[in-house]
């Protein structure tokens, strides 16, 4: 085993194709696809599956790639130090529920830790694809919530696929509205009065099961409702339709201004929110940057 089959193998994990790690590594595919099986071999294990689909990690492959990037994290260190070498793009991935908190502490992970080279990653996503992006590795971390309702069938996913999940915070449920709508004076606000503004919620794509969806309450009807796919569209629609979403009433008024607020919904619900990861495998020096910044974003 060397140190630059290591590299191959996390080239291709991050590129999820030989083809085109190959053309990244500057060398022709034929002798990238030797270098990975001349290491399965030696390993004795099968890194990736192979398909007709491309490729992904194996079950044995998503615990290599966790060892190969701290041994090559590691080696970088010591180059950097003793050799002076220049370090290679510092690559780090996250995939998230659409949650200001989640890129306030993605800015503050790339100011004080992003140097003059790197690849890194922020997908506001699905909730199935966040638990399938951190069980291939795709993604190091994953940020969701969980609660009485959602709680069996996510936790039942996260076991299967080997993901711990860890508390962030747990919130009392709020609606996000405009600073305009009239129902932003009010200290609280009931379901009832919400019946004739527009509900607003993320859509689920093909997995759009009342347990994946990012607001609490998903089993209740609407009068209005429409469904958006990015965060930015969702906010433009609480100002323009004077519409309101659930979400934990955390805001960010740094990188979403102060037109939208939040207001508490009176609910006896909790909304826990946290982070998930491989079980059993520690955090790259990114990952852990991350959750730090995480509970800097939330205590704020």
């Amino acid at each position: 085993m060397t140190l630059q089959q290591l590299k191959y193998v996390i080239e291709v994990a991050n590129r999820g194709s030989i083809n085109e790690a190959a053309k990244r590594l500057f060398i022709s595919q034929p002798s990238l696809s030797n270098a990975i099986k001349d290491l399965e071999e030696e390993m004795r294990i099968s890194i990736f599956e192979r398909t007709n689909k491309g490729i992904s990690l194996s079950k044995e492959g998503v615990e290599f790639l966790s060892y190969a990037r701290q041994v090559v994290e590691q080696a970088e260190l010591l180059e950097s130090r003793y050799l002076n070498a220049k370090p290679s793009p510092q690559h780090f991935s996250v995939s998230t529920q659409h949650y200001a908190f989640a890129v306030n502490a993605f800015v503050s992970l790339v100011q004080e830790h992003g140097h003059e080279e790197y690849e890194l990653t922020l997908r506001e996503t699905k909730t199935y694809e966040i638990i399938e992006d951190v069980k291939n590795m795709r993604s190091e971390i994953g940020i969701l919530y969980l609660n009485e309702f959602n709680g069996k069938v996510i936790n039942k996913l996260l076991k299967s696929a080997n993901l711990h999940f860890t508390s962030l915070f747990t919130a009392k449920p709020h609606i996000f509205i405009s600073i305009n709508n009239p129902l932003a004076k009010q200290s609280i606000v009931t379901i009832d009065q919400l019946q004739d503004y527009p509900y607003l919620s993320f859509d689920q794509g093909e997995y759009n099961s009342f347990h994946f969806s990012e607001e609490i309450l998903s089993t209740l009807s609407h009068k209005k409702s429409i469904r958006v796919n990015d965060r930015a569209t969702l906010f433009n629609l609480l100002i323009g339709l004077n519409g309101y979403t659930i979400s934990t009433g955390v805001l960010s008024s740094d990188l979403n201004g102060n037109e939208i607020i939040p207001v508490p919904l009176a609910i006896d619900e909790t909304i826990n929110v946290g982070w998930i990861a491989q079980k059993n495998m520690p955090l790259s020096a990114l990952g852990t940057a991350y959750i730090d910044a995480l509970q800097l974003a939330v205590a704020t």
